[in-house]
């Protein structure tokens, strides 16, 4: 597809390189010029230095003959702006970022009156994505597939744990077959694992299973379970608001600390029930007397990733907190899962993957091919695998044979069906039908549809 990128900052970078990686024609229009000049050198698009909200610049950028403009500059306005343009003229369809939370309760007018077809808003996404870390306090990352049913979470073996030493097969025989272990990390290595994959303690797994059966198998895994009740959240930006806002409704006890004297005023007059804090988040003495060390979980969300990394290696070392950080840069992407800083947060990853999301259901429209589509995108394991949720529509190649007769690509793990409601850990007798919902795990390559799993052979 032809795809246009209106914005070059975190985000507009991120979605040109994963969705030309996809093999999609990308254009990006941006007013710095050194932004298109890094990106162009490192990625195989095609770069326009100016604004995305002037017909002019989006005529140059091919907007007649594009399938779908993406505004993602920091600026809600232009945002709006530059998508109602390329509406009118290319016909296009149309992604804004939109981040403001004045505009959260109109959203659902404005998304009708502009024809957008899709509207992301990246800090409220990221608060929800934080919240559901709070509510599954042992887990590392933690996605929802099948309307919630059903949890993907990573954590870490810990040392002592009973499924030190055991293959993959003989955990399910002695615990059950309710949990799928989809991705194992040790190292650097990322692996889907097999029946005869040993577990050690120390490594990394990202396991399926349905929401009500977590609690036990944290227990069996030597995971102690813990209950959030007080949480302090460093930096009081947009994030930090949505966040606050969601968990005092669970009756969750906030504490806010940001160093703008401004924004702690508009804090303390939106949250009335939360501890609205006026200081500098890195002093380490305001910490503790504001009780850090009394707190179930510590959220690092100041607008330098350098920070929020030494602010949770500091609440690690005086604490026993839930550690959640917030990370931004590629660069510290790799350093960063070596050090205790807990799970790590990156809304421009999280906006991408519901762009990218959005992006393959297109895909797959556009040539007709309906047997089924994509309701969910996740990266996982660092951004090495991907989890996708895809919906059945229709009956085809994959759907009324037993899983075991399926000749799968490599690299790849069907984890879950959902069925009338209730979640299946799939065995090999198993098959897919028409109206389910399927969770498939993937290294290798991305999937625009559910028949992408097969190999060659079958398809």
């Amino acid at each position: 597809m032809k795809i246009i990128i209106v914005g070059c900052g975190k985000v507009g970078y991120t979605l040109a390189e994963q969705l030309s990686e996809e093999g999609h024609e990308i254009a990006v229009i941006e007013p710095r010029s050194e932004r298109i000049q890094a990106a162009v050198d490192a990625l195989d698009i095609i770069g326009y230095v100016g604004n995305g909200n002037s017909y002019r610049m989006q005529k140059e950028a091919g907007v007649e003959d594009a399938d779908l403009l993406i505004a993602v500059t920091g600026h809600d306005e232009v945002n709006l702006l530059s998508c109602l343009i390329a509406k009118k003229a290319g016909n296009c369809k149309t992604i804004a970022r939109v981040r403001n939370p004045e505009y959260m309760d109109d959203i659902d007018f404005i998304r009708e009156e502009l024809g957008l077809s899709l509207s992301i808003n990246p800090e409220y996404a990221t608060a929800r994505d934080i919240e559901r870390l709070i509510q599954v306090p042992s887990a590392l990352d933690v996605d929802t597939f099948a309307k919630g049913r059903a949890y993907m979470f990573r954590l870490e073996i810990p040392k002592g744990s009973p499924w030190d030493e055991m293959r993959v097969m003989d955990v399910a025989v002695k615990y059950g077959n309710h949990f799928l272990i989809c991705i194992l990390e040790r190292g650097e290595e990322v692996v889907i694992p097999g029946g005869n994959t040993v577990l050690k303690s120390g490594d990394r797994i990202s396991m399926l299973a349905p929401a009500e059966t977590m609690n036990a198998l944290f227990h069996t895994i030597g995971i102690k379970a813990r209950l959030i009740r007080n949480v302090m959240i460093a930096g009081g930006g947009t994030i930090a608001y949505y966040l606050a806002q969601r968990l005092l409704k669970a009756k969750v006890n906030i504490t806010i600390i940001d160093k703008d004297l401004k924004r702690c005023n508009e804090l303390s007059e939106k949250l009335d029930k939360a501890i609205i804090i006026h200081g500098d988040a890195s002093d380490s003495k305001l910490l503790l007397e504001e009780g850090l060390e009394r707190m179930d979980a510590f959220v690092s969300l100041t607008n330098f990733d350098e920070e929020n990394i030494m602010l949770s290696l500091y609440a690690n070392q005086v604490s026993n907190v839930k550690l959640i950080t917030k990370v931004n840069k590629i660069d510290f992407q790799g350093i960063v899962r070596s050090i205790p800083i807990g799970s790590i947060i990156s809304p421009k990853y999280l906006t991408a993957e519901h762009i990218i999301q959005f992006v393959r259901d297109l895909e797959n429209s556009m040539v007709n091919e309906r047997d089924s589509k994509v309701e969910m995108v996740y990266r996982v394991a660092d951004n090495k695998a991907e989890a996708l949720e895809f919906s059945v529509e229709e009956e085809s190649k994959v759907t009324n044979i037993p899983i075991m007769n399926l000749q799968l690509k490599p690299g790849l793990l069907l984890c879950s069906i959902l069925r009338e409601n209730k979640v299946i850990i799939p065995s090999g007798q198993d098959c897919i039908r028409a109206g389910d919902k399927v969770v498939v795990v993937t290294k290798e390559g991305h999937l625009n549809r559910l028949e992408d799993i097969l190999s060659g052979a079958m398809r």
